[in-house]
C-alpha cells in the first residue's frame, strides 16, 4: 500500500475510534469549556476553559518524531496547536518531488522513449527480413525472431503504460483504479518477464549447442517456446490473483507487499543469474578452443576473437543486468539514479543493438540480401533487354517489309499508277474508252 494511503486509512480508523469514545465515555457537551473533538490528527477530550491538553504526535507514516503538542481551551474554542505539528512531529511531504527530481525523470523518460522507439523500428525491420527470406529460416533464427518479438512487446507495453499512468493528470493512488489500468500493468509485467525468458532461452540454446553433439533442435524448440511464453504467463497469473485478493489498491504500479512483488522479481533475477552462468560457461569453452593446438593464428588474433565473441554475447544474454540485479531497493538517491539510467535509458537500446548484431551485420543475412539484390538487377536488365530486342525486331521487320514492297513497285502512288496502266492496257479498258469516245461523237 502507498504510504499516503496507509496514512489515510490509519487516520480514518483513529477518527472513528475518537468519535465513538466521545459518544460513550466523555459525554461531549459544552457547558463552560471546550467539548471533545477530532482535530484531523488527534482526539481532544472535553476540557475546561483556560486549561490545556498535552498530546503526543500520532504514530503515522507522515511523522518522524514523537514530540508533544499543546492545545488550549479559550472562549473562542480550541486554539491552534503550540508548537505546530510540522516542527514537533517532523512532518514529511509524501511523494513531493522538487524541480530537480522532475527534470531527472523527464530526461530519463525522454532517453528510454528514444531507445525503445529505435529498438521497435529496427526489430520490426529485422523480423520482416527473417520472415521474407526462406533460406534464413532455421532453429537459430526462429529463436532470434521470438526474442525480437519479446523486445517489441516490451517496447509497446512501456509506451502503453506511460500513456495510461503519465497522462498529465494527478492520479489518486488511494482511490479504486479502473480495470483498464490494471490490465495494462498485467500486460506490462508479462512482456517484461517474457523478454527475460527469451534471453534465457538464447543462453540455454547456445550452451546446449556447444555441449551436446547431437540433439533434436525441433524437439527442443517446442520446449523453448513453453519456457519463453508459457512460464511468464504462469507467474503473471499468480501475481494477478494475489493482487486481487491481498492488495487490490491503486493501479498495481507500485511494489506494495514485497512478498507479492517477489512473484515477479524472483523469476527475473533467477533468469539473469542462470544466463550469467551460461555466459561464463560459454566463454570458458571458447577460451579452451582458442588455446588448443588445432586452432592456428597468433595470440593477439585469439584475444580479438574472444573479445568479439564476448561483446556479441553480452546484449544477447542480457549480461549487463547482473550489475544491478541484486542491488537493494532501499539505496541512496545517487545509487538509485545511476541504476535507473543504466537499466532504463541504456537498457532500452538493447533491442536495437541485438537487431544490428544478429540481423543487419549477420553474414548470412547480408549474403542473402546481396543475392536478392543481384537477382533483381539481372531480372530487371533482362526485362529491359527483352523489350528492347522485341522493339528492334519489330522495326527491322517493318523495314524489310517496306523495302520488299518498294522493290515490287508497291507504294501509295505506285499502286495507283500500276492499276491505271493495267486498266488502260486491258481489252475491257480499251472497249470502255472506245464507247466513251463514240458517245462523245454522238
Amino acid at each position: 500500500m502507498y504510504p499516503e494511503c496507509e496514512t489515510m486509512v490509519m487516520l480514518e480508523l483513529a477518527k472513528e475510534s475518537c468519535l465513538e469514545q466521545l459518544r460513550h465515555e466523555w459525554n461531549a457537551t459544552r457547558e463552560h469549556g471546550c467539548p471533545g473533538e477530532w482535530d484531523r490528527l488527534i482526539c481532544l477530550p472535553p476540557t475546561a476553559l483556560g486549561k490545556s491538553v498535552n498530546v503526543t504526535c500520532p504514530d503515522i507514516p507522515i511523522f518522524t518524531k514523537r514530540g508533544v503538542v499543546t492545545h488550549t481551551c479559550t472562549r473562542d474554542g480550541w486554539d491552534d496547536p503550540q508548537p505546530s505539528y510540522i516542527h514537533v512531529c517532523g512532518y514529511i511531504f509524501l511523494n513531493e518531488e522538487g524541480p530537480d527530481r522532475q527534470i531527472d525523470y523527464m530526461t530519463l523518460k525522454t532517453a528510454y522513449t528514444v531507445g525503445y522507439s529505435s529498438s521497435l523500428t529496427s526489430l520490426a525491420l529485422a523480423m520482416l527480413i527473417l520472415c521474407l527470406f526462406r533460406k534464413l529460416r532455421c532453429t537459430r533464427n526462429y529463436i532470434h525472431m521470438h526474442l525480437f518479438a519479446s523486445f517489441m512487446l516490451r517496447a509497446i507495453s512501456v509506451f502503453i503504460k506511460d500513456r495510461v499512468l503519465f497522462t498529465g493528470e494527478a492520479i489518486d493512488n488511494c482511490a479504486p483504479a479502473p480495470a483498464t489500468c490494471k490490465v495494462v500493468m498485467v500486460f506490462f509485467q508479462y512482456c517484461i518477464m517474457a523478454n527475460f525468458s527469451w534471453l534465457l532461452v538464447e543462453g540455454l540454446y547456445l550452451h546446449t549447442l556447444l555441449l551436446v553433439s547431437f540433439f533434436s533442435e525441433r524437439k527442443y524448440f517446442y520446449s523453448y517456446i513453453i519456457i519463453g511464453w508459457g512460464t511468464p504467463a504462469v507467474f503473471v497469473v499468480v501475481w494477478t490473483v494475489c493482487r486481487v485478493v491481498y492488495e487490490d489498491t491503486g493501479c498495481w504500479d507500485n511494489k506494495g507487499n514485497l512478498v507479492l512483488w517477489w512473484i515477479i522479481k524472483g523469476p527475473i533475477l533467477l533468469s539473469i543469474l542462470i544466463n550469467f552462468l551460461f555466459f561464463i560457461g560459454i566463454i570458458r569453452i571458447l577460451v579452451k578452443k582458442l588455446c588448443s593446438s588445432d586452432v592456428g593464428g597468433s595470440s593477439s588474433s585469439h584475444y580479438k576473437r574472444l573479445a568479439k565473441s564476448t561483446l556479441l554475447l553480452i546484449p544477447l544474454f542480457g549480461v549487463h543486468y547482473i550489475v544491478f540485479a541484486f542491488f537493494p531497493d532501499e539505496a541512496s538517491e545517487l545509487a538509485t539514479r545511476v541504476r535507473l539510467y543504466f537499466e532504463l535509458a541504456l537498457g532500452s537500446f538493447q533491442g536495437f543493438v541485438v537487431a544490428i548484431l544478429y540481423c543487419f551485420l549477420n553474414g548470412e543475412v547480408q549474403g542473402e540480401l546481396r543475392r536478392k539484390w543481384r537477382r533483381w538487377h539481372v531480372q530487371r536488365f533482362l526485362e529491359r533487354g527483352g523489350r528492347g530486342r522485341h522493339h528492334h525486331q519489330q522495326q527491322r521487320h517493318q523495314q524489310q517489309h517496306s523495302s520488299f514492297m518498294m522493290s515490287n513497285g508497291v507504294s501509295s502512288g505506285g499502286l495507283t499508277t500500276h492499276m491505271s496502266l493495267l486498266h488502260k492496257s486491258s481489252p475491257g479498258g480499251y472497249r470502255a474508252s472506245s464507247s466513251r469516245d463514240e458517245s462523245t461523237i454522238i
